[in-house]
């Protein structure tokens, strides 16, 4: 029997969206966070971190930064009693990218390479699993990937454009708590 897992987008979601996010120290949990992963891990899901980080192909950054970075959000939130699944994320960029970097790949947003890989490693069911993020490109990728889709109104976009996702949520405990009123009336 597969997995369920929500899978989260990063910045704007988990944490608050600056722009080009990489430095441990301009972490920044938003608020809701810790209130609503525990809610889902209650519930059984899988948390699964899905991020596009650009920065990298652009050379701002290093994959390692990248790294340093989730393992400041892992300490944070094992600090809660959160356990994160897996962390995914996209260096590529297919116009602004450097060297190998610039690439037209299948795991840049919206597309589905990361929550396909996500999928196939740790055995999730997509179709019974979620997506929560603050953009267009999150809540097309989930759809795509056949999962129910979220929008947090946490990170820099406050309203989607030319997209609708299941549920618009005001931060992640809204969505989750909207996720556990759906999963107990299945």
């Amino acid at each position: 029997m597969a997995n369920r897992a929500v899978f989260l987008d990063r910045d704007g979601t988990i944490n608050k969206d600056i722009g080009f996010v990489y430095k441990k120290e301009d972490y920044e949990r938003l608020p809701g966070v810790i209130e609503g992963l525990r809610i889902l891990t209650k519930l059984g899901f899988k948390l699964v971190v899905i991020t596009s980080q650009g920065g990298v192909a652009r050379g701002f950054y290093k994959e390692e930064d990248v790294h340093g970075f989730h393992d400041a959000i892992i300490k944070d939130l094992e600090e809660h009693g959160i356990n994160i699944s897996a962390f995914y994320f996209c260096p590529h960029h297919p116009t602004e990218g450097i060297g190998t970097y610039k690439v037209v790949c299948e795991c840049r947003k919206p597309k589905t390479g990361m929550m396909d890989k996500a999928a196939k490693e740790l055995d999730i069911n997509k179709k019974k699993s979620y997506m929560i993020g603050d953009r267009d490109i999150d809540i097309k990728m989930g759809k795509s990937a056949g999962c129910t889709t979220i929008f947090v109104k946490t990170g820099t976009n406050k309203k989607l454009e030319g997209v609708t996702a299941g549920y618009e949520a005001e931060d992640l405990q809204d969505a989750a708590n909207w996720i556990k009123q759906k999963e107990e009336k299945a």
